[in-house]
This record gives structure tokens, sequence and C-alpha cells, in this order.
């Protein structure tokens, strides 16, 4: 492959609700510090010099408060119920990007030079990137019953985090080619049969899911 010139859209899917959290509030709208984790993440994607535009997607009635927290430089457009619509919505905002990376809000610390880095991948020729993590705790599978069926060998797993970059029109035909919802960008190319690469990733992309979590990036900041 000879490489991928072009825009760089970052898609920020806002919508979840936070309930691990604690918060009655959308997840991407809590605090940390002065800033909220849907304003960190998109100063992040700023920072990285990386990324030439920016598409944000949120519940349709908080389209306008979601105005406030990331400037009038991002586009702020109305998601679906489930992720996978949510995303689809901000496809559909991004015209001719010819790289597209999905991030998280919840992961506001992500550091700059790692959104840098995934970019840098994708423009070089991998059609699909994510940044990842060694597994260090011990994993079990189990049934439905909670009994331990397996022991997977942790040195062949690994943590993903985001963004997770990808050429524009891999990440749509993957889009195309299913129905079902998912957490996992990487994993619905993965089904049409392109290949994911892995950068490492940084323990400051965590994800901020638990009082814990934000407890830690309280500390961290």
């Amino acid at each position: 492959m000879n490489g991928t010139a072009g825009d760089v859209v970052a898609l920020v899917p806002a919508a979840g609700k936070g309930l691990r959290l604690g918060f009655d509030e959308p997840k991407a709208f809590v605090c940390l510090g002065t800033d909220s984790l849907l304003t960190r993440s998109v100063d992040g994607l700023r920072a990285s010099g990386a990324v030439d535009r920016i598409v944000v997607i949120v519940p349709a009635d908080l389209v306008e408060a979601a105005r406030d927290h990331v400037g009038a430089d991002v586009i702020v457009v109305a998601g679906g119920v489930e992720r996978t619509d949510s995303v689809r919505a901000g496809l559909a905002a991004v015209g001719d990007a010819s790289v597209v990376l999905v991030h998280d809000a919840a992961r506001a610390l992500t550091p700059p030079t790692l959104i840098a880095r995934v970019v840098a991948e994708v423009r070089a020729g991998r059609s699909a990137v994510i940044p990842v993590l060694p597994v260090v705790d011990t994993i079990k599978s189990v049934d439905l019953m909670g009994a331990v069926v397996g022991t997977p060998d942790r040195a062949g797993l690994r943590s993903v985090q985001t963004p997770q970059g990808f050429e524009s029109d891999v990440l749509r035909r993957a889009y195309d080619a299913t129905t079902d919802i998912s957490t996992d960008d990487a994993g619905l190319v993965e089904r049409i049969g392109e290949t994911v690469h892995t950068i490492v990733g940084d323990a400051l992309a965590f994800k901020i899911t638990t009082p814990l979590d934000l407890l830690l990036a309280q500390a961290l900041i």
C-alpha cells in the first residue's frame, strides 16, 4: 500500500449514560477538575496536531449543551440508541475524510502523542490500527453458572484502547456489513477480513468507567 493522504476526522461517541460512574448525567459531561471528560478528550485530539476535524455524537437533547463543551470548531450531531448507531451518525458527517478515528470520550487523559501515532500508522498504509496494552491479570473463561471452563494464556492477550484508526472506506464497509450492536469498531473490521494492526498503548489512556477510575483521574491531574 502507498499510504493515505487527505483529512483525518475523529469521531467521539459521547452518549454513554455513566451509570457505573454513579452520575445521573451522561458520562461524557461529568467534570474532571474544571472540564468535562468530553472537553478533555476533544482537547487531546486537537493537541495531537494530527486531526483535521472532530465530530462529537451525543443524544439529540444534548446537542446544544455539547457545543458549549467543545467549541464552535467541532461538529456535534445527534446519535442513536446504541453506540453503533452513533458511530454511523458520525460517519454520515465526515464527508470525504480519508482517515477516521473513533475515540471514547471516557478516555479523557489519552496523551496526544498516542493519537498522533495511531494516525501516522494509518497514513503509512495500515488500514486499521488500535493501541493495546498487555493483560496483567490472569484471565478465566466461565460458563453461565460462573464455573471456570478455561484459563487463556495471557501472553497472547491484549487490552484495547482508543483512538482506533481506520482508512475511511474500511470502516464504512465494516459498518455496512453488520446490523449487530458492538462496542469495538476494530472487531467489526476484523469480520470483513481486514487485518487490524496494534501499536503500544499508554496507561494514561484508561477508560473512566467507575468511581475509582474517576478518583484516579482526579489524582493524575
